[in-house]
């Protein structure tokens, strides 16, 4: 039985409680390791360590910070084969996906900041008489609560930003996935990170996480995850004039014109619909196709489904889709495919548990295409996040727009048609963040990254997190 520890203070240690909770490796649903269950004093006793390290951080050259960066994104990097078995030991995709997605980007996401940082340049106005010159200082100490689909990944991508501006930093990773998070730990120890930058406390959200939102102290949440929890965040942080930013669900749409270029589009909304067992924010959860195309697409979408979507243990490289992340996971999943046939839809592939030999307890579902449901239904307006998909045909522009934007949501889209005039048209109506044109998940780091509505508040990546985690200040000199 593996322990896992906090990181406080530059130390491994166990939670003052004393307590652990179990964590499950969901491809066989057995516990596998503990996790500590910390509170409100460990809460504490990592902003006691956070506060008094950063002075010393926020007054490192930009030069040092970076280097230190670089030299954790090199072990991420030179630990790839373990980190990838580690994450999908912890979540259930499978490893190949790890090792080509996860943690590659884990590494790029701290190599990224650590250059971005020395590139993040401020403002000067010159007045007749005067100058004017914007800093942009750290907050302090911060606060960062990242998600369960893509531990490591989402994790670093909130902790580099932050410790690249010269933050100090508590993170809170999923309770359900910690233990990329633990092994990164060990690595920012190897590498140098001086003790108290970052802290790293595991535990249930309302015990770690909510103490987190309402620490007096703690000057900023960055927060990725459910739509419900991101509502709570902002009510006890937005009357404490906290910083918040917020990246939460989506139930996004995948239009396909008739003009599309048809192998690409099928070979990558195939991906789109089922990668990581569904369970990315930005997975295309509604496909609208022109209907023209939609019998034809109907018939290869399901074939190519049912034909190369193999559904098996993490560990085999013949695996499409592993275990989904958890049992409570695995039975809403499964409660949402039912809700789909009492709303009248028609289940044209999947629809059922799978059973895997020797892995028989494990928590893994067919990937499952819809039809026959209207735009409003539940299962079309309310986030799944698994390997389900509805299909529908559409006839205008209009009618798909409609149909695309009628929802709480707005987090991404994609647009297939070699029309460049309505791609654009398209791009500026639909309701999202983020919009792709002939591609899914192509991302540049540079660009901002969030969502709209119920998707989400603010945005990361690129400069745009260097902002959120820095003030800006304007001096104005008189000559």
């Amino acid at each position: 039985m593996k322990i896992i520890h906090n990181y406080i203070n530059g130390k491994l240690l166990a939670p003052e409680s004393g307590a652990y909770l179990d964590n499950y490796n969901p491809a066989k649903g057995e516990v596998y390791a503990k996790v500590p269950d910390s509170d409100v004093r460990d809460v504490e006793r990592a902003y006691a360590a956070a506060n008094a390290a950063f002075p010393a951080w926020s007054a490192t050259s930009i030069t040092e910070r970076s280097r230190i960066l670089h030299k954790i994104a090199d072990l991420i990097a030179a630990n790839l084969d373990r980190l990838a078995v580690a994450e999908s030991l912890d979540n259930g995709k499978p490893i190949w996906l790890a090792k080509q997605v996860d943690i590659p980007r884990a590494s790029s996401n701290f190599r990224f900041f650590a250059q971005a940082i020395t590139q993040f340049a401020t403002q000067a106005h010159e007045m007749t008489d005067a100058i004017n010159y914007t800093l942009r200082q750290p907050l302090g100490v911060v606060g960062t609560i990242s998600p369960w689909n893509l531990p490591l990944y989402l994790f670093t991508w909130k902790i580099a930003p932050a410790l690249a501006a010269g933050n100090t930093v508590i993170a809170k990773p999923s309770e359900v996935t910690p233990m990329t998070a633990f092994l990164l730990s060990e690595l920012c120890i190897e590498a140098g990170l001086p003790k108290g930058v970052l802290n790293i406390v595991h535990g249930d959200g309302l015990k770690v996480g909510a103490e987190m939102t309402k620490h007096p102290k703690i000057k900023a949440i960055s927060f990725t995850g459910s739509t419900r929890v991101g509502r709570e965040i902002a009510r006890v942080a937005a009357p404490m004039f906290k910083k918040i930013s917020l990246e939460m669900g989506g139930k996004n749409p995948n239009i396909i014109f008739a003009d599309c270029n048809y192998e690409k589009m099928l070979t990558t909304t195939l991906r789109s619909s089922f990668a990581n067992q569904g369970q990315i924010c930005l997975c295309g959860s509604r496909v609208f196709v022109e209907a023209s195309l939609y019998e034809r697409f109907k018939a290869d979408f399901v074939r190519l489904t049912q034909s190369t979507m193999q559904v098996g243990p993490p560990t085999e490289a013949t695996s499409k889709l592993g275990a989904v992340v958890s049992k409570a996971h695995y039975e809403k999943i499964l409660s949402y495919i039912e809700l789909a046939k009492e709303e009248g839809g028609t289940i044209l592939t999947g629809g059922k548990a799978v059973f895997p030999a020797g892995h028989e307890h494990g928590w893994y579902i067919e990937p499952t295409i819809i039809e026959g449901l209207p735009a409003d239904c539940r299962t079309n307006q309310e986030e799944i996040f698994g390997p389900v998909v509805t299909i529908m045909p559409f006839e205008t522009e209009a009618e798909v727009l409609a149909y695309a934007n009628d929802i709480p949501y707005g987090l991404s889209s994609t647009i297939w048609t070699e029309n460049i005039s309505r791609a654009n048209r398209i791009s500026k109506a639909i309701d999202a963040g983020i919009v792709w044109v002939n591609t899914w998940l192509l991302r540049d780091l540079r660009t901002p990254f969030g969502g709209v509505k119920h998707s989400g508040v603010g945005r990361e990546g690129g400069f745009e997190a260097l902002r959120f985690f820095t003030e800006a200040k304007n001096v104005c000199i008189q000559f």
